[in-house]
C-alpha cells in the first residue's frame, strides 16, 4: 500500500488530521450578528410578548446575547422586559 492511499482514507485531504480527532479544521464562515434593537432603533417592552418570544426558548428560558446577536445593553432590557412579562403571565416561567 503506497503512502499518498493510506493518507488519503485515514485524514482530512485539507489540513492532513484524522478525521476521528475531533482537532483543527476551519471554521465555517458566518455574518456577525447585529442587535435588532439599535439598528431599528425599537425598545424591549413587556407588554409585546410576541416581540420578545424571539429571546426565550420553547422551554421558557432566556435565551443568551451570542444567540440572539443582542448588544450588551439591550440584552440586559430584554432579559428585564422577559421577567416582567413572565410576572404578568404574558410570558411563561417554564413549560413542561
Amino acid at each position: 500500500m503506497r503512502d499518498d492511499d493510506r493518507d488519503s482514507k485515514d485524514s482530512d485531504s485539507r489540513g492532513g488530521r484524522d478525521r476521528r480527532s475531533g482537532g483543527g479544521g476551519r471554521r465555517p464562515n458566518f455574518r456577525k450578528k447585529v442587535c435588532k434593537f439599535c439598528t431599528q432603533s425599537l425598545i424591549p417592552d413587556y407588554k409585546n410578548p410576541e416581540m420578545l418570544r424571539r429571546f426565550i426558548t420553547e422551554r421558557g428560558k432566556i435565551l443568551p446575547a451570542r444567540i440572539t446577536g443582542c448588544c450588551a445593553k439591550h440584552q440586559r432590557s430584554v432579559t428585564n422586559e422577559i421577567k416582567k412579562a413572565r410576572v404578568l403571565a404574558y410570558l411563561p416561567f417554564e413549560k413542561k
